[in-house]
């Protein structure tokens, strides 16, 4: 019977053994693949952790291997088994990636990736093991960028209040103060609140603090819910705060204070102090709402080291079918695949006539080019372009015309609408429609363009602008991506423009006579453009 036993021991410890060399040269090989199948996305997150509002992007990864880590025992108590739904998971995010790599939409290929890990994680250890693993993987979704038509006019609307409340705290020191959009003036110094004094810098570091302080103490949900949320308006409040400090020293201080060690230290103090509010506001929910206990106690049992009796974790036990294994590992050679060929393969660039040689008198207009800084259109990122006040002699104002033209769209920034860029001037937006324009006579039926008046103290001005990807004119950014993936998928593909007319509207003039002035050099310049525009 001794021998017996013996015997089956020995061939169990095989077995585990070759489970736990099985296990990990899976997940070891399901790393290789997955970070080379979604290098590119590796790439765009590194590019944005370098940027001041994502630079904790680097140790987000390394805060959910320790999450993870912690839930070690906890896994290796379960009975973990599989889910063949982790390969349809990992099917998904791949077709997201697809999706994203040819309609350039890099927060699709960025969310991908999760999509795709938590995939992994289904397969490996099923929905048991997803439900212990869930913070660690909803962690990482503070590594990855707000999409660019969501980050845009975000920042710019944070810019704004902060602007706004920064103003209205200086005032109250008995400074006088101007402010015009994003620029504060002092009198001896204008201050420009531009986009890193946005708050994005001190919010999304701040929600992923936020989440960890929720996730590691011992309040109810609803509490943890409330910490986290007030990173927000916690974010706006201290921002305003410190742009008020930084106008109320550079009125007693001089300029200095907002330029170089000084800005950058009162950023750092700021953010220190937004860090010592979430703490007093944990330890005030707790006090007012929970057991009566010191600080260090709020933090839960589960994240204090044992300083004995604790041993080392069994070699996982999960047991995922070999074919769902089989299938991930199908599906992930075949990104790999699919990955290399896109890589590869060379884009159309169709042929066109430069701008350098667009007329500037068509029929009654005539015009006169404007100067657009260098560095603005490096910042653009266009390949060519147009800027050009056109008038007629019985029209008192002109009519500005700006065309950005990318060759391709696949790797580069998508064109910024007008409707986020223009109140970073301090301009306000009256209103904004779709306006259908029928010109029949210069072949324009069903011409949609996005319509925006435009208020600056007394001063309005009427703006339509469009973006053209091929003979289509659209208005909606999600329209203009899903038909770059279509034109990227189906043509190689992948250049477009953007087309803005601005006109004044004079003190005494109607909207409508400021329409029709834009309609009638819409109809002149279209079939000019029509040459310079790839179909």
């Amino acid at each position: 019977m001794a021998l017996h036993g013996r015997g089956e021991d020995i061939q169990q410890d095989r077995e585990s053994r070759r489970d736990w060399f099985l296990w990990w040269g899976l997940a070891a090989l399901s790393i290789v693949v997955l970070g080379y199948s979604f290098s590119d996305s590796l790439a765009n997150l590194v590019h944005h952790w370098q940027t001041e509002e994502y630079s904790h992007g680097y140790i987000i990864p390394i805060v959910s291997l320790l999450l993870a880590w912690h839930k070690r025992h906890q896994l290796s108590g379960l009975d973990l088994r599989g889910s063949w739904a982790g390969v349809l998971v990992v099917g998904g995010g791949l077709a997201l990636y697809l999706l994203g790599e040819h309609g350039n939409i890099f927060s699709f290929k960025n969310y991908a990736l999760l999509i795709t890990i938590t995939g992994l994680v289904i397969t490996a250890f099923g929905w048991h093991g997803l439900r212990v693993l869930w913070a660690p993987l909803f962690f990482l979704i503070f590594m990855i960028p707000l999409p660019s038509f969501f980050q845009a006019p975000l920042s710019m609307h944070l810019q704004l209040i902060s602007s706004e409340w920064g103003v209205a705290i200086i005032r109250l020191f008995g400074i006088s103060v101007f402010q015009d959009g994003n620029i504060i003036d002092l009198g001896s110094y204008k201050l420009q609140v531009d986009e890193a004094c946005s708050g994005l810098r001190y919010l999304f570091p701040l929600m992923s603090f936020g989440f960890i302080c929720a996730y590691m103490t011992r309040l109810a949900r609803w509490q943890k819910v409330v910490v986290f949320l007030s990173t927000i308006p916690l974010t706006i409040i201290m921002n305003s705060v410190r742009i008020a400090v930084v106008g109320i020293l550079v009125e007693f201080y001089g300029i200095e204070m907002a330029q170089g060690f000084y800005h950058d230290f009162e950023g750092w103090a700021i953010f220190i102090a937004c860090i010592a509010v979430l703490f007093a506001e944990i330890w005030l929910l707790a006090f007012f709402f929970g057991p009566k206990q010191e600080f260090r106690e709020l933090v839960s049992s589960e994240f204090v080291p044992e300083r004995k009796n604790r041993t080392a974790p069994p070699a996982p036990t999960s047991a995922a079918p070999a074919t769902a294994y089989a299938s991930m590992a199908i599906i992930l050679l075949v990104a790999v695949a699919s990955n290399t060929l896109a890589a590869q393969r060379a884009e159309a660039v169709p042929e066109r006539v430069p701008f350098a040689t667009f007329p500037l008198a068509i029929e009654s207009w005539d015009g006169s080019r404007t100067f657009v800084l260098a560095s603005i259109i490096n910042a653009l990122k266009v390949d060519d372009f147009i800027a050009a006040n056109y008038r007629r002699p019985e029209d008192e104002h002109a009519v500005n015309l700006y065309v950005a033209y990318r060759a391709s769209l696949r790797k580069r920034p998508f064109a910024h609408s007008p409707q986020n860029c223009l109140p970073g001037g301090g301009w306000q937006i009256a209103s904004i429609e779709d306006r259908v324009i029928e010109i029949p006579s210069a072949g324009l039926t069903n011409f949609r363009v996005k319509s925006v008046i435009i208020n600056k103290g007394d001063e309005r001005h009427l703006v339509y602008y469009w973006f053209q990807h091929r003979d289509r004119h659209l208005t909606g950014n999600l329209s203009v991506k899903w038909y770059l993936f279509w034109d990227s998928l189906t043509q190689n593909r992948s250049d477009g423009s953007l087309i803005r007319l601005i006109t004044k509207i004079d003190g005494v003039e109607s909207v409508a006579n400021a329409e029709k002035r834009l309609i009638e050099f819409l109809g002149a310049v279209r079939p000019e453009l029509a040459r310079y525009l790839p179909g």
